[in-house]
C-alpha cells in the first residue's frame, strides 16, 4: 500500500467490535483494513467455551468464533494486517496513521481497540487463563455451578461479581489485598450480608495451583499482616481489579473519561452512534466500561460501520 492512496476506512483492532465492523463495512464495499494490533483476536482469543453468543446452541470456542468472523470479514472485501499503531494524526482529514514504516491514510477511522483486564500477573495465573482463572463472570459463571471459588478485588465490579456468582458458586470467598474496600458503601454491605459470600483482607494470591493439571486446584494465598502462608481449597478465580482501555494513542486527541475510556456523542448506550470526532468512530470495549459482553460488542461494531457508511455517503463517497 503505498502513502498515496487514501482509504475509505480502516479499523483498529480484531476482537468481537473490530470484526462485526468489517463484515458490515465489507458488504458496503468499503473494502475496510483491519489492523489486527498486540492481541489479535482480542479477549475471545483467550477464551475456552462462549456459551451465550446467539447461533450456537452447543456453545462454541473463542478462538474458533474469532476465526469464524474473520473469514466472513474476508470473504467481504476487508483486509486483515498484522500491524500496531505507533501514531495518529487526527487533526485533518484524511486521517494518517504510522504503523512503522508504512503511513495509511483513511476518511474514516473505526477504533475496536478494546479494554485488555487486569492480571496478577503470576506465571501460574497466565497458565490458567481459559482453565478456571477468568476475568468475567458473566461470561463463566455458569461453569463454576455447584463449586467453590474465589473473587479478587475490593471494588464495586468485585462485590457484584461475588453477588452473581452465588447464583452458581456454593461458596464464594473475595479476596481484597487490603483492610478496606473500594467498594460503595451499599455494594460491601449488600455482598457482607449474603451467607455464601466469605472475605479475606489484607490477603495476596501467591499463587493458582493446578498448573500441571491444567485445571485450577486451589490458592496459595499470604496474609500481608501476619506473613502466614495457607491453601484456599477453590476451583475458579475470577479476576475483578478492573480493565485497561488500550486507548493511549488517543489522549489529548479525543475525550476520554477519568479511567481511560473513550467517551463518545450522546453515550446512552442505545442511542449514541460511537462518534467522537467528525468520521472517526468508537466501538466495543474501548468505550463500554459496563457491559464489556461479545454481543454487545459485536452490535456496537455494526452501528459504529453503519455510521461511516452513512457518514461516507454525506461526505461524497
Amino acid at each position: 500500500m503505498s502513502d498515496n492512496t487514501t482509504l475509505d476506512t480502516v479499523i483498529l483492532g480484531s476482537g468481537c467490535s473490530g470484526l462485526t465492523a468489517a463484515i458490515y463495512t465489507g458488504r458496503a464495499n468499503l473494502k475496510p483494513l483491519v489492523l489486527e494490533g498486540h492481541e489479535p483476536g482480542g479477549q475471545l482469543s483467550i477464551t475456552t467455551l462462549v456459551e451465550n453468543f446467539p447461533g450456537w446452541p452447543e456453545g462454541i470456542q473463542g478462538p474458533e468464533l474469532i476465526e469464524n468472523m474473520k473469514k466472513q470479514a474476508v470473504r467481504f472485501g476487508a483486509e486483515l494486517k498484522m500491524a500496531h499503531l505507533n501514531s495518529i494524526d487526527l487533526s485533518k482529514r484524511p486521517y494518517a496513521l504510522n504503523i512503522g514504516k508504512e503511513t495509511i491514510h483513511t476518511r474514516t477511522l473505526i477504533i475496536a481497540s478494546g479494554a485488555s483486564a487486569r492480571w496478577l500477573n503470576l506465571p501460574s495465573e497466565q497458565a490458567l487463563i481459559g482453565r478456571g482463572v477468568t476475568s468475567c463472570a458473566t461470561c463463566d459463571g455458569f461453569f463454576a455451578s455447584g463449586k467453590e471459588i474465589a473473587v479478587i478485588g475490593g471494588g464495586d465490579s468485585a462485590m457484584e461479581e461475588a453477588l452473581f456468582l452465588t447464583r452458581f458458586a456454593t461458596k464464594v470467598t473475595v479476596i481484597n489485598r487490603s483492610e478496606n474496600f473500594r467498594a460503595s458503601k451499599i455494594m460491601l454491605e449488600r455482598a457482607m450480608a449474603h451467607p455464601q459470600i466469605e472475605f479475606l483482607t489484607s490477603t495476596t494470591v501467591e499463587e493458582v495451583l493446578g498448573v500441571d493439571e491444567k485445571d485450577v486446584k486451589g490458592l496459595r494465598i499470604k496474609n500481608r499482616i501476619t506473613g502466614v502462608e495457607s491453601i484456599l481449597p477453590v476451583s475458579f478465580m475470577f479476576l475483578a481489579i478492573g480493565h485497561i482501555p488500550n486507548a493511549l494513542a488517543f489522549k489529548g486527541m479525543l475525550d476520554l473519561d477519568e479511567d481511560g475510556y473513550i467517551l463518545t456523542r450522546n453515550n446512552v448506550f442505545t442511542t449514541h452512534n460511537g462518534e467522537t470526532v467528525p468520521g472517526v468512530y468508537a466501538c466495543g470495549d474501548i468505550q463500554d466500561r459496563r457491559y464489556r459482553q461479545a454481543i454487545t460488542a459485536a452490535g456496537s461494531g455494526c452501528m459504529a460501520a453503519l455510521e461511516v457508511e452513512k457518514f461516507l455517503e454525506e461526505h461524497g463517497r
